[in-house]
């Protein structure tokens, strides 16, 4: 049942970012970072205000609803949202270090693996 739902959540989650990109490149005339970042805040936001409700009891779901929002949906809309609450997490854990290497080694390790997989694509 859990599977499932992240299949489903994670499709109307990909389906809405495509929505995002379609709409950014109407009202900018290009997807490119204001897509990825509305995604990304937008996300960021929604995964912080279900983990906020979740954590303070004022929401309760059951694990594939959770599966189905959290990994799927927002998972599908951007792993972004993860990323930040992982950070977020390791820092309420006490463990602002982690959370720093989290953040930074990420992004830095991202663009580097961007750069690599762009060059290696353009000499296949």
């Amino acid at each position: 049942m859990t599977w499932w739902a992240v299949v489903v959540g994670g499709a109307l989650g990909s389906v809405a970012r495509h929505g995002v990109n379609i709409a950014t490149a109407r009202v900018m005339g290009e997807p490119g970072p204001w897509s990825t970042a509305t995604v990304n805040m937008v996300g960021s936001l929604l995964i912080g205000l279900l983990a906020g409700a979740l954590a303070g009891e004022r929401l309760s779901m059951s694990i594939p609803t959770r599966a189905f929002l959290l990994v799927g949906i927002l998972g599908g809309f951007t792993t972004f949202s993860s990323f930040m609450l992982d950070s977020f997490t390791l820092m309420q854990m006490g463990a602002p270090l982690r959370a720093a290497a989290n953040l930074i080694g990420q992004v830095v390790v991202g663009v580097l693996v961007t750069c690599a997989g762009y060059y290696l694509g353009l000499r296949l």
